[in-house]
Order: structure tokens, then sequence, then C-alpha cells
């Protein structure tokens, strides 16, 4: 992947922040649309429960609509922003693919799905940051993204992600083959490292 030479990986508060954010605005997403059902209800004489008697909460794993709202949210925004949620490009990061050139919806989904299982065990997916070599979490390698600077900055949060050696001649022979460097490699600090996790 060409197109990752030089880019830099983005530091955990930019992450957190942007994930941060990016709750936020989900969350009030849900309460307009929650009003919204409720306004158009009313209009076309739907019955509508009054809110005492089952309140609705937005949480993550406490019910159905919760879960479809967040993995909707995350999956389609970081799709149609071609990797940038609207927390990222706040923050001005954003995901990329390892193995295409572009996120797919499924791969977006997917990394959606991800948050999940990064969130297990007292978030020790999100922890793992800082003790992977290209500091990624349960979610990037279940859907084999990593996240980067949109803008290269002169910075000291961020670790340089380049291709070299036997990275440089995969990536240059990826268009022969119609992918990236393949689902088992990912790109950092000047070399390529083997991801021992998901062989």
């Amino acid at each position: 992947m060409r197109e990752l030479d030089g880019a830099q990986l983005a530091s955990f508060s930019r992450r957190a922040v942007a994930f941060a954010l990016d709750l936020v605005i989900g969350w009030l997403l849900f309460i307009v649309v929650f009003v919204m059902i409720i306004l158009i209800g009313r209009m076309i004489g739907a019955p509508v429960r009054p809110p005492g008697d089952d309140p609705v909460h937005l949480n993550f794993f406490e019910n159905w609509y919760s879960i479809l709202w967040w993995v909707l949210y995350f999956g389609l925004a970081t799709y149609f922003g071609n990797g940038r949620t609207p927390g990222k490009r706040l923050l001005g990061i954003r995901v990329v693919s390892l193995v295409h050139g572009r996120l797919g919806l499924w791969h977006s989904i997917e990394r959606a799905l991800g948050y999940g299982a990064s969130g297990l065990e007292l978030g020790f997916g999100f922890i793992q940051y800082f003790v992977h070599p290209n500091r990624r979490t349960v979610h990037d390698r279940i859907a084999e993204t990593i996240v980067v600077l949109d803008k290269p900055l002169a910075s000291t949060d961020a670790r340089p992600v380049h291709t070299s050696g036997a990275a440089a001649a995969t990536a240059a022979r990826a268009p022969e083959r119609g992918g990236g460097v393949g689902p088992d490699a990912y790109l950092g600090s000047g070399r390529l490292w083997e991801d021992d996790a998901t062989h």
C-alpha cells in the first residue's frame, strides 16, 4: 500500500477524544431520530407509548436497538467518510485498510462490530494499543486497519508508517495482484511486522 508510505500513526489521545466525540454525536443523532419517530407516529395516528411506561435507553449492550444503532453509526460513518467518522474528521485522523485501497461497507461494519470485542474484559482491547507494535487495538486487528493522521503533522505524538525492503516490493506488486500487503502483515516503523495473533 504505497499510499501509506510516510503516514503517521494516530496517538491514543487523539483516538480516544475522537471516539468520545463520536459517542456524543451518535447519542445526539439517536435523540433526533427517536423524536422524529415519535412525531411521525403521532401525525399518522400510530399509538405512541408514554415516556414513563417503557423508557428508551441508548446503551452499548443492554438492548438490541442500541447495538444496531452504534454498529450503523460507526459502520456507515466510517464507510461514507472514507475512514473518517465525524469525531475522527474533527481530530484530523482516519482509518485506513491494510488490504484494500478503500474501506468497503462490510469492512466498515466489521470494524464497528469490533468495538464490542475491544470493550470486553474492562476495555483490554483498547489497551492493546500500548503493547501492539503498530498501535493496533482489537477492532483494528479484526478489520485489518490502522488509524493514521489524515495530514502528516510535525508532532511527537505520532509514529511514522512507511514501507521499505520487502514491504515496498510487496506494495509495488499489489496493483497487479489486486490487493495490499495481505491480511497477516501490516506496516510500521520502517519494517514489515507479522501479526502472530492472526495466524
